[in-house]
């Protein structure tokens, strides 16, 4: 399978503003998910309504392109909006907990640090991705591990379980984990920060994964 884009929304946007980025950014090329990651300024949640005003706003946007959108953490508010999935932590909800509530067709995706127990644990138990990181220093948060390339190796080899990987990836640093084995790249700030702007970024991962995948 080649290698695809996951993205993630900035942790804190006017969702408004963000709205003509972020279609552009949908449009510029092949983007598989996008996960609506907002955060309070304490680094916590953000509020429940902000998150409602933010899906309202975009995941219509994703969904009529046939992208998929996931919330973060919160299983009982991507049921109530409607979300194609939920991504739970380690500190979140349990896997099982978090399927009963999405139901058995959403997606679930699980945070396996730099952990192949975690990870097939999760891939065990039913998960649709499990996601390893933090592969590259990164500003979005404080990651709670470092992971290695061999790891996406490893799982490529092992299982056909999908594997994410995340932390601090850019159009310049994403080559070695394509060539490693990552069935997605979730990056937030390498496509938002991106200083010819997020569609210019897409555009340039999409052509990466064509020539490394």
């Amino acid at each position: 399978m080649a290698c695809r884009l996951y993205l993630i929304t900035p942790p804190a946007f006017d969702p408004e503003a963000f709205l003509a980025p972020f279609t552009a950014a949908l449009d510029a090329g092949d983007v598989a998910c996008v996960q609506l990651r907002l955060k309070a300024p304490d680094g916590g949640p953000a509020e429940r309504d902000a998150v409602r005003r933010a899906a309202r706003l975009l995941m219509p946007e994703v969904q009529n392109r046939d992208v998929a959108f996931l919330i973060n953490d919160d299983a009982e508010l991507a049921a109530e909006l409607g979300a194609d999935g939920v991504h739970i932590g380690q500190d979140d909800l349990h896997y099982a907990a978090a399927r009963a509530i999405v139901g058995p067709d959403a997606i679930v995706g699980v945070t396996c640090h730099n952990s192949r127990h975690l990870a097939m644990e999760a891939a065990e138990q039913g998960a649709d991705y499990v996601a390893f990181g933090a592969f590259y220093p990164t500003a979005t948060k404080t990651p709670k591990s470092r992971a290695e390339p061999e790891i996406l190796e490893i799982w490529s080899t092992m299982t056909t379980a999908p594997c994410v990987a995340i932390g601090g990836i850019t159009v310049d640093n994403a080559a070695p984990l394509i060539r490693a084995g990552a069935d997605f790249l979730a990056v937030v700030g390498g496509v938002w920060d991106h200083p010819d702007g997020p569609a210019a970024a897409v555009r340039a991962f999409n052509a990466l994964m064509q020539t490394d995948g």
